[in-house]
């Protein structure tokens, strides 16, 4: 299961959707602004302050940066196998 934490004007939220979807995986996005969320509670939940924050079968994996990086060494494709 593959999570996302967003907000409505973040263009890396955008990118990180756009990943996701050209590797054809489901995944559910959560959009912070519009359930209120706090930055804190955002940390608590991901480790991570900023959006986007990806979590992938309960292990957070952090933002773009971080996907790109998984998805340019093959490691995505480990990580959601299990999905």
């Amino acid at each position: 299961m593959i999570k996302m934490y967003t907000t409505n004007w973040c263009p890396w939220c955008q990118r990180a959707k756009r990943v996701l979807e050209e590797k054809g995986l489901k995944f559910d996005v959560i959009n912070i602004e519009e359930l209120e969320m706090s930055r804190d509670e955002l940390e608590k939940i991901t480790g991570g302050r900023s959006v986007p924050q990806i979590v992938i079968n309960d292990k957070p994996i952090g933002g773009f940066d971080n996907l790109f990086a998984l998805n340019q060494s093959g490691k995505l494709d480990e990580l959601v196998q299990s999905q």
